[in-house]
C-alpha cells in the first residue's frame, strides 16, 4: 500500500487540515501518515484560536515517521511560523519523492493562518515542491499573481517547480466554471470544472492539495494527478454533508466511492 504523510495543522471541526488530508488518503485507498504543526480551536464558523506546536517537536514527529515508514509522496499545509518552516525545509531538503505544498496563508473565515515574518520563509521551501497549490489571493501574496489584465504570473521561467493557481470564477458561454491553472515554466494547462454555488467548501482547498499528492503516490504524472483532484473535490463539494452552521465540510467518502466506480 502506498503511503502519504501530510504535515499540516489540525481542525478541531473535522473539515479542514490533517482531518480532511486523511479523509482524502483513504478516499484514494493511500495510508496517511500525518504531522501535526499547528491545533486551532476551529469549526465552520471560524478560527478562534492558534496553538503552535514546539517546532523541536514538529522535528520529532517527521524523524518518527520517515524512519519507519516507507513515504511515497508529502502533501505540507499549514506551517504558521518561521520556526516550523525552517524545521520543516531542513527535514525534507534531501527527500526525492513527490512533495506538493499548499501554502496555506488566510483562512476562509479571515482568520491569518501565517505570521507575517513567515512569509518570505514559506518561499525558500518551494524549491522543495513538485508543485505549489496556492489560491489566487495567496498567489498575488506570493508570486505577483494579477487577473487585472489577463492571468498572469511573474517570473515562473526559473523556477524548478510548478504553481497551480486554484479557484478562479470565469464565464464560459452560459456556464460559470471553477478554473485552475498549472504554471510550468513556459507552459499554462487550465483544469476546470462547473462552478458549484455551495456552502460545502469547508477544506476545499486542502484536500485538492492532498488528493494531488495521493495520485502522485499511485504513479500518476502530475496533470493526471491534477485532474482526477479537481475532479474528486467537486464530486466533495456537491456531495457535502450538511454539518455546521457556517461554511460546511465536503463528502470525501462518497467523492472517493464515485470515483471509485467510475474510475476517473
Amino acid at each position: 500500500m502506498k503511503t502519504v504523510l501530510s504535515i499540516a495543522g489540525s481542525d478541531s471541526s473535522g473539515g479542514a487540515g490533517i482531518q480532511a488530508d486523511i479523509k482524502t488518503f483513504e478516499a484514494f485507498g493511500v495510508f496517511g501518515a500525518s504531522v501535526i504543526t499547528v491545533l486551532t480551536a476551529q469549526n465552520t464558523q471560524g478560527v478562534s484560536d492558534i496553538f503552535e506546536v514546539d517546532p523541536e517537536f514538529v522535528r520529532a514527529q517527521i524523524r518518527a515517521v520517515l524512519d519507519d515508514l516507507k513515504i511515497d509522496a508529502i502533501k505540507i499545509g499549514m506551517l504558521y511560523s518561521k520556526a516550523i518552516i525552517d524545521v520543516v525545509a531542513q527535514e525534507i531538503k534531501d527527500l526525492t519523492i513527490p512533495i506538493v505544498i499548499d501554502p496555506v496563508c488566510v483562512a476562509k473565515s479571515g482568520a491569518k493562518l501565517l505570521s507575517d515574518d513567515a512569509i518570505e520563509s514559506l518561499k525558500e521551501i518551494f524549491p522543495y515542491a513538485t508543485v505549489v497549490t496556492p489560491n489566487q489571493f495567496e498567489a498575488a501574496l506570493l508570486f505577483g499573481y494579477k487577473t487585472d489584465e489577463g492571468t498572469v504570473l511573474d517570473d515562473t521561467v526559473n523556477k524548478p517547480y510548478k504553481i497551480l493557481v486554484k479557484n478562479e470564477t470565469v464565464q464560459t458561454d452560459e456556464l460559470m466554471r471553477s478554473l485552475d491553472t498549472l504554471y510550468d515554466k513556459t507552459d499554462k494547462t487550465i483544469i476546470d470544472t462547473p462552478l458549484l454555488q455551495s456552502h460545502n467548501t469547508h477544506g476545499a482547498g486542502c484536500s485538492y492539495s492532498s488528493a494531488i499528492a495521493a495520485n502522485l503516490a499511485l504513479g500518476l504524472s502530475l496533470h493526471e494527478a491534477i485532474k482526477i483532484a479537481k475532479k474528486f473535490v467537486y464530486l466533495a463539494i456537491k456531495n457535502g454533508p450538511q454539518i455546521g452552521k457556517g461554511v460546511m465540510p465536503l463528502g470525501h467518502k462518497t467523492a472517493g466511492e464515485i470515483c471509485h466506480i467510475a474510475k476517473i
